[in-house]
């Protein structure tokens, strides 16, 4: 690294303003006469004099005679789907140009004001530095007389140092390339010289030009021609005129103070002196220097948008949290660099142009409905956030949440640069719990392990005890557990039926026939996790989802069941071209099939159903889709997460800061009582998906087989005769939910065992159905005898049901 020469020249290497001006005049007169190397030959002989100290000619000895030269920091740019420009990032604002994308003008501006003997010189201006040495001695003044190839070189030197990791070597090394007076002045322009002497010998002037327009600061934040020109101009570089060039040209002696945009009475001074300089070599008539110097400079400006940061994104393209989601992609993954410090670098440095999947279109619609449910300032205080994944491709379409964006130490009210759609390491939220839109997890467990959406499930609420359950193939702790039902009391039900109304006792009946750890795999298959990365936990209370989880998440998984099974993981970068266009690798979805098209056909049913259950209050599109509504114990958390064959979304509403509940109280201009998923999350998803697709085909889910809808059909078994426990165990063993009917009646049974049931022994029915055992209370009593004589058969027995087949 250049650096290290600035380095080194400070450390041991210490000489007094005596001994730097004459070593840096001995090496001024032998550049003169024969060049870098006949200066270095010259400099061993100087030290005999009494003049200059060994230490002097090793100070000169160690000075690199080659500048190592590191790529320009240029700024990057993150850009939608469509090209929309999103933000800009960058530590120095620059884009980097070759010299035949500059006008002449330019070119001519620039030589004319900072060296006119250009091409004319070796690098160094003896007689400028002569007069420099002189006036230097004698006043108070200090004249720098560098020429473009050692102010080129001042800059290698400084934008080398920027680079470098250690802080303290950066100060060290911009310090002493910044220094102008004394000993170290001199000993700076000492490197200088020998750096640019070397440097002219290897490259030609035309390159050296190039470099210089391309590295020098031409703003309070602005380096290089092309940055500058579309800053203060909105033209590029190629374009600049005389009067443009000399307003450029004059800002980089003094880039703060001369800054036309904040000063450009100073800057119209300077512009007019650079004006006349390049009157005085010949780049300009009389006509043009008068029209020029008459012009104000306020007429000229025409300042460009610069889009620095999320905080533009925001206010531009209403994107503000999902460009922060991709800086923290680029931050956080090992694609971008090996440590994090190299990822930001190359954000900042790295003149990348950076590709999303945003959809600019889509994007504002989130934005709008998310605040239409709950309105930014809302007095609730209720946050809202909505996220949008394309199915089979996992690319993220729109992020939005009712709050504005701002990444600032000082927020006002309805500001935050905390994402509440993504995990923790890409936004600070701690996620939410997902309460019943959990459910599908179990439900996707339960086709795969064999079951049937028609399959009747003992939904009735009871005390539970975790032993209950199994996870991982062993049972859980003794431990009571006594969950609540928002729906009531249950009953035998349909597992549709359990879906589509959401029965929380339905759902965990079903879990006790399936393994817990089952279950919170074939989350996990589909992305889902916690938002510090780390799996659901196979507990029977996350069967009603009580850990917590992304929105972000929750969409990319159901997108699982639109796209057919296909599980891709959410991603915000399509591309990345470095400087040269070349492009580099980015985070793949690593899109995989998770579930069977039969399992996800299954899903798409059952959750296509949510419409004229939970979610019909918030009323079905005019195109297939499906969905579920969930809402925590006590209306903390509410969402609804649906879905069509092209997009998929999950919205989240609740108080973003803590678990509290949203009940009898106001919100979006609303007293509610209670909070459900179908109160704001499941009409914001509404608002934003009817418009969304407006415009597109209408596509449809792949219908489900018969297997998964109705499940195998079992012959119910004869138990007539048996007691009523045996026949119990027996029907239960065969798959059936049996119940004990409360009026036995007569038949050839003996009493207390089974007459029959309902339905009748040898018919089919589906696994789960609930199958009536009717008690027997023995033979009907006789009756009285008939006279002798009469006629008649009752003497015989009756004709009643013998086995139950029917009755």
């Amino acid at each position: 690294m250049v650096s290290s020469a600035s380095s080194r020249s400070g450390q041991g290497r210490q000489v007094n303003v005596f001994q730097a001006v004459a070593l840096l005049g001995a090496f001024v007169v032998m550049a003169v006469l024969g060049g870098v190397l006949a200066a270095g030959l010259v400099m061993p002989a100087v030290a005999t004099t009494s003049t200059l100290t060994e230490n002097s000619v090793r100070l000169f000895d160690d000075l690199p005679e080659e500048l190592e030269e590191v790529p320009l920091s240029e700024k990057s740019t993150v850009v939608a789907a469509d090209g929309t420009v999103l933000a800009e990032f960058f530590h120095e604002d620059r884009i980097v140009v070759g010299l035949d994308e500059i006008s002449q003008p330019m070119k001519d501006a620039v030589i004319a004001t900072e060296d006119r003997r250009f091409y004319e010189h070796g690098g160094i201006d003896p007689t400028g530095m002569a007069r420099a040495l002189v006036n230097n001695a004698m006043s108070d003044d200090v004249e720098g007389a560098s020429t473009l190839t050692q102010q080129y070189v001042k800059n290698a030197l400084i934008q080398a140092a920027q680079v470098s990791d250690d802080p303290a070597e950066v100060q060290a090394a911009i310090a002493a390339a910044r220094e102008t007076e004394g000993a170290a002045g001199y000993a700076r322009k000492l490197e200088e010289a020998k750096l640019a002497i070397a440097l002219e010998k290897r490259i030609s002037k035309d390159e050296i030009l190039e470099r210089y327009l391309n590295i020098a600061q031409f703003g309070l934040s602005v380096y290089g021609v092309e940055a500058a020109a579309q800053h203060f101009f909105s033209v590029p570089a190629s374009e600049l005129t005389y009067l443009q060039a000399a307003t450029i040209a004059g800002v980089t002696q003094s880039p703060s103070a001369l800054d036309p945009e904040r000063n450009p009475e100073a800057s119209e001074e300077k512009r007019n002196t650079v004006l006349r300089l390049m009157r005085q070599e010949g780049y300009i008539d009389l006509e043009q220097l008068r029209a020029g110097v008459g012009t104000p400079i306020g007429e000229t400006l025409n300042i460009g948008d610069v889009k620095l940061g999320c905080g533009e994104a925001n206010s531009v393209s209403h994107a503000g949290y999902f460009c922060d989601y991709v800086t923290k992609v680029i931050a956080s993954d090992a694609t971008f660099g090996e440590t994090r410090t190299d990822r930001v670098n190359r954000l900042l440095r790295g003149g990348l142009t950076i590709t999303t999947t945003l959809d600019p279109d889509l994007q504002l619609i989130a934005d709008t409905e998310v605040k239409n449910g709950i309105p930014v300032n809302d007095p609730s205080g209720v946050a809202s956030a909505i996220s949008v994944v394309e199915p089979g491709t996992g690319h993220i379409l729109a992020m939005a949440q009712n709050r504005v964006y701002n990444s600032s130490l000082e927020t006002a009210p309805g500001e935050t640069a905390v994402n509440y759609n993504t995990d923790s390491a890409y936004g600070s939220s701690k996620g939410f719990a997902p309460g019943s839109t959990f459910k599908p997890f179990t439900l996707v467990q339960w086709l795969k392990d064999g079951h049937s959406l028609n399959e009747v499930i003992d939904g009735r609420l009871k005390p539970l005890n975790e032993n209950m359950f199994t996870a991982c193939g062993a049972p859980g702790v003794n431990r009571e557990w006594n969950p609540g039902n928002a729906e009531g009391r249950g009953a035998f039900m349909t597992v549709q039926d359990a879906t589509r109304n959401s029965v929380n006792s339905g759902y965990f009946e079903m879990a006790t026939q399936l393994d817990l750890c089952n279950i919170m795999e074939t989350a996990s298959s589909m992305g889902v996790h916690k938002p510090d990365g780390e799996p659901f936990s196979p507990y029977p209370a996350n069967v009603i989802g009580s850990d917590s989880v992304a929105p972000l998440t929750m969409a990319a998984a159901f997108a699982t069941f639109a796209s057919g099974g296909t599980y891709c993981e959410p991603i915000a970068i399509t591309q990345v071209l470095d400087t040269n266009g070349e492009e580099l690798p980015v985070p793949e979805a690593n899109c995989r099939e998770v579930l069977s098209p039969e399992i996800a056909a299954g899903m798409n049913h059952a959750l296509s159903q949510v419409w004229t259950g939970t979610g019909r209050a918030i009323g079905a599109l005019d195109r297939p889709s499906a969905g579920k509504t969930g809402t925590t114990s006590r209306n903390e958390y509410t969402w609804f997460v649906g879905y069509t064959p092209q997009m998929a979304g999950a919205v989240w509403v609740g108080f973003p800061d803590a678990m509290r509940p949203v009940q009898f109280m106001t919100v979006g201009g609303t007293y509610r009582d209670y909070t459900y998923g179908s109160s704001i999350a499941g009409p914001t998803w509404k608002r934003f998906m009817e418009q969304a697709h407006a415009g597109l085909p209408v596509e449809g889910f792949t219908p489900i087989n018969d297997r998964l809808l109705y499940g195998e059909r079992i012959a119910i078994p004869s138990v007539s005769g048996q007691s009523v426990d045996a026949a119990r165990q027996t029907l239960v063993a065969r798959g059936f939910n049996a119940v004990v009917s409360t009026s036995p009646v007569y038949s050839s049974a003996p009493a207390g065992t089974v007459a029959y049931t309902t339905p009748g022994s040898g018919s089919t029915s589906t696994r789960g159905s609930v199958v009536t055992i009717v008690p027997s209370r023995g033979p009907e009593p006789r009756s009285a005898p008939e006279p002798p004589g009469d006629e008649g058969g009752g003497d015989q027995p009756g004709n009643g049901p013998s086995d139950g087949d029917d009755g």
